[in-house]
């Protein structure tokens, strides 16, 4: 059976996306190895204060977007938020973080090519990255524009920050990157996080819950003739 592919584009900085790698476990949990995620990025908070300032201007600004977020968290027990985020923290940018992982994505693209043994997919490198930027973000409030919170990472995952560093200077990292952002306005993806399946017919965007994850993905495992369009 050839397994479904699940292109999943988000934003470090988003919360929802956040709230989300739950039921990314979740599917990995129950379909295996019938479906691969790929993770890909699009551009939320390329300029987090500006967007910020715009968007919550009429509503205290970052105290009211800290608000929010901590609200958002209220219903979602899987989570936690740190009380001062976008307050005491602001990144600039996501894209920093983004450069970061796609460079650790490069690197163990590297490892592979070289014979390392395969890991499950939300074990790869990048995966755990992701997740790790997220976690100094909304639970320790750190500044995940920062290199040295990179070079931190990288060094709890095991990787010399040498290589990173070299990905980014090459500007490898910044192609890989760029090309995630084009693919997400090909795609039409308008907001984190988006799901996207059975090559762009079947598109989730923003608080999808699991149940209906998973009806996509049955969907186009039952069906019988490679390229019929799904009635999901």
């Amino acid at each position: 059976m050839t397994p479904v592919r699940i292109s999943y584009y988000s934003d470090v900085l988003c919360i929802w996306a956040y709230a989300a790698q739950r039921r990314l476990e979740e599917l990995v949990d129950h379909f295996g190895d019938n479906i691969e995620i790929e993770m890909r990025f699009c551009s939320v908070f390329p300029d987090a204060w500006s967007k910020i300032e715009d968007n919550w201007r009429d509503k205290k600004g970052f105290e009211g977007f800290n608000r929010h977020l901590l609200e958002v968290a209220e219903g979602f027990p899987h989570i936690s938020v740190h009380e001062r985020i976008w307050i005491d923290t602001k990144p600039r940018s996501s894209l920093s973080a983004h450069l970061f992982v796609k460079a650790v994505e490069l690197v163990e693209n590297e490892r592979s090519g070289n014979g390392s043994q395969a890991i499950g997919q939300l074990e790869s490198l990048p995966m755990l990255a992701v997740a790790e930027l997220r976690r100094a973000f909304f639970e320790s409030a750190l500044d995940i524009s920062d290199w040295q919170v990179h070079k931190d990472i990288s060094d709890t995952l095991g990787i010399d920050y040498k290589e990173i560093d070299q990905k980014i200077r090459s500007s490898e990292a910044v192609a890989f990157l760029a090309a995630d952002y084009e693919d997400s306005q090909k795609n039409g993806v308008v907001g984190s996080p988006t799901f996207i399946m059975n090559n762009g017919r079947q598109k989730l965007f923003g608080n999808v819950g699991y149940k209906l994850l998973e009806a996509n993905v049955q969907e186009l495992l039952r069906r019988s003739p490679q390229d019929e369009a799904s009635w999901c």
